[in-house]
């Protein structure tokens, strides 16, 4: 565990940069969004951190209250780690930032690494209502619990239960989406993202009532 580094700045964003201002910190909790995540699993999507700087940013943040390990039960016996509540309330920190963000996308550079889930918050912050969203890209799959309060923002692979909507586009869709170059309902009257479903939020899409403000369709 590093030791505690502090700004000494008796003010609240120089409080929370003590906690979560280090290097790879914010995409730890991005990942851990998700839900219980195990040490090799937050690795394998997380290129480009090495294994003590992982396992020293997870030690910190689980002094700071901001993370736990367990174990799971048998018959899986291995060690997860999980948000704190403390930790979740991080979601709108990580959303605002990601929307801060979106100008600097740009296209692809050859040396971006990419997982299916990673475009799972930009979706959440451009969709409305509340219910659960299949997504399916050539890259993965994964599903969004759009409007959730407590509990997982996001997961890999299909949903456990009943779904909203399902959708399904391609990598270049979703970055567009993930720019705020292109709005979900426009991207469906385009073509260019399949809504199957009965709830709400799949009808919404259909029906084009997703859109937050005018943006170009051709993104």
């Amino acid at each position: 565990m590093s030791p505690r580094r502090s700004y000494d700045q008796y003010c609240s964003a120089a409080r929370a940069l003590d906690l979560v201002g280090d290097r790879w910190t914010l995409l730890i909790v991005r990942e851990l969004l998700a839900g219980p995540r195990r040490y090799t699993d937050l690795h394998a999507d997380l290129p480009g951190v090495s294994t003590d700087v992982l396992a020293s940013r997870l030690k910190d943040m689980e002094r700071d209250g901001l993370a736990t390990r367990r174990r799971l039960p048998p018959p899986g016996a291995a060690f997860v780690y999980e948000l704190s509540n403390r930790g979740r309330e991080l979601l709108p920190v990580l959303q605002a930032l990601g929307k801060w963000g979106e100008g600097e996308l740009g296209e692809r550079r050859p040396t971006d690494a990419v997982r299916a889930h990673w475009f799972a918050l930009p979706l959440l912050r451009a969709l409305d209502g509340e219910g659960v969203v299949e997504v399916r890209l050539d890259e993965g799959e994964f599903h969004l619990n759009v409007g959730a309060g407590d509990g997982p923002a996001y997961g890999d692979g299909p949903a456990h239960g009943a779904v909203d909507a399902r959708l399904v586009l391609d990598s270049a869709t979703c970055a567009a989406v993930s720019r705020g170059d292109l709005a979900p309902a426009d991207a469906v009257r385009a073509g260019r993202i399949t809504v199957t479903g009965d709830g709400t939020l799949a009808k919404a899409l259909r029906e084009g009532r997703q859109d937050r403000e005018d943006r170009p369709v051709d993104a």
